[in-house]
């Protein structure tokens, strides 16, 4: 019996991986994190740690960055997620500088599997929560081992913030995130919240932060928006199981029809409803989370994720939808404006709509796919069920395609 034609994506060559890095041109960090998931993917699958081995760990990254006593206790797992470990410990020490009184922080190991549903850098995540520091609420952010010198994949810590991501009156199973209700008492506060963090990073001051491992778009042009279609270019050509015209013809599409950028905005690249703690009593935001997709592009980038239907819900009147559980759409964007001074511009909310429905079924039907089959995650199970929704989300982005294309005037 013949044997089985070896899958080179599961065991690629040095030609093959060279090969999309030339076609595929996108930023130096990324690049580097794609090309290390892809030199490393024919090695072992994911090891399990213990918190026991986790608590060594992160000793040894304190012993490394602390010139200090320290203990640390109370290690415990966190729930929630499909990309990234995670882990809470309490630190008892005398402050990042050594100069304050013994006291204890509760902090927070994200770390990322041997291969992830979403490959991302934890050192551009590190870098953008610190320059959003005083700007936004975000966790303080102390440490990050990209390059996995003493935890066994690259990892983050920061601070453990208060807050909830919802709140106890929403009492539905859906995954975080998805349809989240933050009823009539707290929705005008966490709409406002929200809407003013929005205007705070989306508008903010980028040449003055401090971001060695991002790159800053040119207004006036559309590099930016083709560095990152080609980045998931890439990652459909490293991960898919079988070829699927869709994603060829949407991607064909995204780099003919790219916008020009008018102001270049730092993008969270996940910013919904779920990736944001709060305070149950008066509906604060206590924290923004999940910046392992932040990039600096367009607004509208998460404009359009914000209002996806798949964060919507119905509102007390039982017919009124309410995008990222919070407005109507036109009072969203409206609402959006006010904040921000930013105009909204539908055509180029069309065309985000088609790009980020692309990147939501790349992520289940191939990286999903992939990162389970080589068994490098931790969460296998849940990456299998997200593979199952890919022809759900093949069809979402199938109409918007057609919607945008109609627009375009370039339909069939």
């Amino acid at each position: 019996m013949a044997a089985a034609p070896q899958d080179t994506r599961q065991q690629p060559s040095d030609a093959f991986i060279e090969d999309l890095r030339r076609r595929y041109p996108t930023e130096a960090e990324i690049d580097r994190v794609l090309t290390r998931k892809m030199r490393q993917r024919g090695g072992a699958p994911h090891r399990p740690v213990t918190l026991a081995q986790l608590t060594s760990f992160l000793e040894s990254l304190l012993r490394r960055e602390l010139d200090q006593p320290f203990t640390v206790a109370n290690a415990r797992w966190m729930t929630g997620g499909s990309s990234k470990l995670q882990a809470a410990f309490d630190l008892e020490w005398h402050g990042a500088a050594g100069d304050e009184p013994l006291h204890v922080t509760p902090i927070v190991l994200r770390m990322s599997p041997a291969e992830s549903i979403v490959e991302s850098s934890r050192r551009r995540e590190f870098e953008m929560i610190r320059a959003l520091s005083g700007l936004i609420p975000v966790p303080e952010c102390y440490w990050e081992d990209e390059d996995a010198e003493i935890f066994p994949y690259p990892a983050l810590v920061f601070g453990l913030a208060p807050g909830v991501a919802k709140p106890a009156s929403d009492t539905s199973q859906q995954v975080t995130g998805l349809g989240i209700n933050y009823g009539e008492r707290l929705r005008p506060a966490v709409t406002g919240q929200f809407m003013e963090g929005l205007a705070r990073f989306h508008t903010a001051d980028i040449a003055a932060m401090h971001l060695p491992s991002f790159e800053i778009p040119r207004t006036g042009t559309n590099e930016g928006i083709l560095k990152q279609v080609a980045m998931w270019r890439r990652i459909w050509s490293e991960d898919r199981g079988e070829d699927e015209p869709l994603f060829t013809l949407t991607a064909n599409w995204l780099e003919d029809h790219a916008p020009m950028l008018d102001h270049a905005s730092i993008i969270h690249g996940d910013c919904r409803s779920g990736n944001f703690l709060i305070d149950e009593a008066d509906g604060r935001i206590t924290a923004w989370l999940d910046w392992e997709l932040t990039v600096i592009g367009d607004r509208h980038q998460d404009l359009t994720w914000a209002t996806s239907l798949a964060y919507a819900h119905t509102a007390e009147d039982g017919k009124t939808l309410l995008v990222n559980g919070m407005l109507p759409i036109e009072q969203f964007y409206a609402a959006y404006e006010k904040a921000t001074g930013l105009p909204v511009d539908q055509s180029r909310i069309l065309y985000y709509r088609v790009y980020n429905a692309w990147v939501a079924a790349i992520v289940c039907v191939a990286t999903g796919y992939r990162a389970a089959r080589g068994g490098k995650s931790h969460q296998d199970v849940v990456l299998t069920w997200l593979n199952g929704i890919g022809g759900m989300l093949m069809a979402q982005l199938r109409h918007s395609l057609a919607e945008a294309m109609a627009a375009q005037g370039d339909g069939r």
